[in-house]
């Protein structure tokens, strides 16, 4: 007879979008910085197509399309915020393509957003992905480098 591992329940969180990982340290909101709001990675974006991170229940969207969040089966509560203080644009240069309270599928587009225009504007397009419920989850591993939407930004274990 073999011996039996306890299996470890782990989650992946994809990037929403493609672009550069960068440590969620650096951005200058210190709420995310700090993460005061949850664990997260930040990504700079470099195309403003934004897709579900994994699947789950479009919890909100918000009306001016730079912030939304996303429940899953398994607990996990994400939030996925476009920029530095892009509330202040009221929408401008955000085009939501689904409804809160939809379901999605990791991979399915959310949102649109003109991130040279969000630049001009003088915002930071700095995009954060944060677990604002880790549930049952003690350890949260970042990852580091290129990303494309779907690939794994995030392990919670």
């Amino acid at each position: 007879m073999g011996l039996f591992k306890k299996k470890v329940k782990q989650f992946e969180i994809g990037s929403p979008v493609s672009g550069r990982m960068t440590p969620i340290s650096s951005v200058s909101d210190p709420v995310f910085a700090q993460e005061m709001t949850g664990k997260g990675v930040a990504i700079v974006p470099e195309e403003g197509v934004f897709c579900a991170p994994c699947d789950g229940v479009l919890e909100s969207l918000f009306p001016t399309g730079h912030a939304y969040g996303i429940s899953t089966a398994d607990g996990v509560e994400l939030f996925v915020h476009i920029g530095l203080d892009t509330v202040k644009l009221d929408g401008k240069f955000f085009e939501t393509a689904v409804n809160q309270g939809d379901t999605v599928k990791k991979g399915d587009r959310i949102v649109v957003a003109d991130i040279a225009e969000i630049q001009k504007a003088g915002f930071d397009p700095v995009t954060l992905v944060v677990v604002s419920s880790q549930g049952e989850y003690a350890e949260v591993e970042k990852k580091e480098g290129k990303v494309f939407p779907g690939d794994t930004v995030m392990v919670l274990t």
